[in-house]
């Protein structure tokens, strides 16, 4: 059975906020540089491209990572890379908790991924593409280790989401 048109998307929403937030971050750190070493009397166009360096530096390490999901994938992408990795072919899926948790995706093809699990906690549609590849993936069998991980994950996001809908309807 073909599907007619184009195939829809699945991205975080809240991206190009976090994304325009590293941006004003960036600018911000590159205008105070350059006003704090123009007014102590020392700014040189080799001092001023070493701002501009510097900000750089800061806009790509603030520049938060873009999650895309569509029928079967999933892929993060950085400044420097993109990951994709089949979902409805996974082996593995890990959660390392700790000041920065975040899962690890490995699929039949040797793709490994990493993402955020609040990206999925805040984003519905990514959390749906990636259930429902890992139910394909339970069905063909080549999940072997983290289905625990994903149900206590996806209990945790119906949790949050059925709060959010009783706060929002004012039953909570």
């Amino acid at each position: 059975m073909r599907r007619s048109g184009p195939t829809a998307l699945a991205g975080d929403r809240h991206w190009r906020g976090s994304a325009r937030l590293a941006v004003s971050c960036a600018l911000l750190f590159c205008a105070l540089s350059l006003l704090v070493d123009w007014d102590a009397g020392g700014l040189t166009p080799l001092r001023a491209l070493l701002w501009i360096a510097l900000s750089a530096t800061v806009c790509a390490v603030l520049l938060p990572q873009r999650v895309s999901a569509g029928p079967g994938w999933l892929a993060v992408r950085t400044p420097w890379r993109r990951r994709v990795v089949r979902t409805d072919a996974l082996t593995a899926v890990r959660q390392y908790d700790g000041v920065s948790s975040h899962l690890v995706l490995r699929d039949v093809h040797g793709h490994r991924l990493e993402l955020d699990p609040r990206v999925l906690a805040a984003n519905p549609l990514l959390w749906h593409e990636l259930d429902t590849g890992v139910r394909r993936s339970l069905e063909r069998g080549t999940l072997r280790q983290g289905a625990a991980v994903l149900e206590r994950l996806g209990h945790r996001i119906d949790d949050e989401t059925l709060q959010a809908m009783l706060r929002a309807s004012g039953l909570s």
